[in-house]
């Protein structure tokens, strides 16, 4: 259960932004909520341009040809997630993030509360999809979609769609975690995608439902997630003076 949980959650409306900042967000949000009471929050971003997340303890599974990949003659940046879990391509995708506090349970327990509203927005929209199981060949791989861990969601062929992490400090928590949604078919290496030059595997095929947008998306899993976190949202967009103040801590 969800300690101090304000009948108010902020959303922040739909943000697309480098991935540098959009880490940086997220961290600024959970201690905001922890130090300042700020509500909790929930947002959708996008990346761009794109670029390989990697977790925070990750260092050592990172594939050498990394270095050397690009995208649109640019260089395919590398950012650190402030969570665990391996490395996520963020091209295409579509990412969410939930801070909020906690009043018990475990991290397992946490993690299968929190993705609730998921598995209700994608039913809501056509998508049947339950919690992956833990497997033991997920430490030795880069990349995050090749297995999954009971903090993901699947679809009902196996395929992962939703792949999750969190960040704990105490009671307070950040989950965010990516869906794949589409991929590029192109880049400057030749005819394969860029999920495949990055994790050597053809990305995971995912029958998403015809003719979805991402406003509906998002619409969608916000009424999920007032009905599972039994809040309201109030759209309150990052402020240009936020904007300023979390930009300065990535220059820390």
């Amino acid at each position: 259960m969800f300690l101090n949980q304000k009948p108010v959650w902020r959303l922040i409306p739909l943000f697309c932004a480098s991935g540098k900042l959009q880490m940086a967000i997220d961290l600024w949000l959970l201690k905001q909520h922890k130090e300042k009471n700020h509500p909790p929050s929930l947002r959708f971003y996008t990346w761009n341009p794109p670029a390989i997340s990697i977790g925070v303890s990750q260092k050592r599974h990172i594939p050498p040809h990394w270095q050397n990949l690009t995208y649109e003659n640019q260089p395919l940046e590398i950012v650190k997630r402030p969570t665990g879990g391996r490395g996520v391509l963020h091209q295409g995708d579509l990412t969410y993030s939930v801070v909020t506090s906690y009043s018990q349970g475990t991290v397992t327990e946490t993690y299968e509360e929190i993705c609730q509203f998921l598995i209700l927005g994608w039913k809501k929209l056509g998508l049947s999809l339950h919690l992956g199981k833990p497997k033991q060949k997920y430490l030795n791989s880069a990349n995050c979609f090749s297995l999954a861990t009971n903090a993901d969601l699947m679809d009902d062929k196996g395929n992962k769609f939703i792949g999750s992490a969190q960040l704990r400090q105490g009671k307070y928590i950040l989950q965010h975690g990516s869906m794949m949604l589409k991929c590029d078919r192109t880049t400057s290496l030749g005819d394969c995608t860029l999920y495949e030059q990055v994790f050597n595997s053809s990305p995971p095929q995912i029958n998403i439902p015809s003719g979805l947008i991402l406003p509906k998306i998002v619409n969608v899993l916000v009424e999920a997630a007032a009905e599972c976190f039994q809040c309201r949202f109030e759209i309150q967009p990052l402020s240009v003076e936020e904007i300023t103040e979390i930009t300065e801590t990535i220059l820390i």
